[in-house]
């Protein structure tokens, strides 16, 4: 069976990741310039560096135009942002993984079975059946009528810090890492600079993402991730929201099996 993940960003990943193992062929749509901050877990860092391994499975950068050939020994990553792949490759299963947070992104008519992450898409509209992603009692709830939960713009606590713990870049321009993913950081560091701008530390821990370096950021635009429980290992390991969340998909394919061969 065949899957197209719209996004390759942290939850994206989670997703392939499973499925991958789960012997689906994954294939996976971004934008030139991905914005993902938790780039240790991500795909999408195969687009600048051609192949990238995401706990033990393997990403590779493929091009528009190259045979999909099943079965896939690897996450296929493509520079595809209208998703032309939809009708190229013509996939069982669609995944937006985008999290864009509006509605019309995607429609059940595009595939057999069409599941979208988060606020925004509405079942029997956008999608067949929506996860929700937002932190709580809820997480990872499969919603077959309806949708998710509103997005209230406010981040999950992690270590009982919330907003707090997100960098936000200051103004557009240029993305300059002064420290890299793994680094441990203190309040008031400075890890980053977007044009000439400084971007701080609002608390100490370890920096668990962070824009690409040379990545053009909006003004606002979420820029890294500060997690100050200090675990290392957690930068380059899916989480539990990943986890939870990649799990619903997989359940809600098996769930839908006869829908998605039909």
């Amino acid at each position: 069976m065949k899957v197209l993940i719209l996004g390759a960003g942290e939850l994206a990943s989670s997703i392939a990741h499973r499925l991958f193992r789960s012997r689906f062929d994954i294939a996976m749509t971004e934008v030139a310039e991905p914005l993902a901050v938790r780039r240790g877990v991500s795909f999408c860092s195969a687009i600048w560096d051609r192949e990238f391994t995401v706990e033990g499975v393997h990403g590779r950068r493929r091009e528009l135009g190259e045979s999909l050939t099943s079965p896939l020994d690897h996450v296929a990553v493509l520079v595809d942002p209208e998703a032309t792949l939809l009708d190229t490759w013509k996939p069982d299963v669609l995944v937006d993984a985008r999290l864009l947070k509006r509605s019309a992104a995607t429609s059940v008519t595009q595939a057999g079975l069409v599941i979208s992450l988060g606020p925004g898409a509405a079942c029997g509209h956008e999608a067949h059946i929506v996860v929700e992603t937002h932190r709580g009692h809820d997480l990872g709830r499969i919603i077959e009528t309806g949708s998710a939960a509103p997005d209230t713009g406010i981040p999950g606590p992690i270590g009982g810090f919330a907003a707090e713990r997100l960098l936000r870049a200051p103004a557009a321009g240029r993305v300059r890492c002064v420290r890299s993913i793994g680094d441990r950081v203190e309040a008031g560091e400075v890890v980053a600079l977007v044009g000439d701008q400084p971007v701080k530390a609002a608390i100490s821990g370890v920096l668990r993402g962070i824009l690409r370096d040379g990545v053009m950021a909006t003004a606002g635009v979420k820029l890294g991730d500060v997690d100050p429980r200090c675990d290392v290992r957690a930068c380059f390991t899916l989480s539990d929201k990943g986890r939870t969340i990649s799990g619903a998909v997989l359940e809600a394919i098996l769930s839908c099996f006869p829908l998605v061969r039909s």
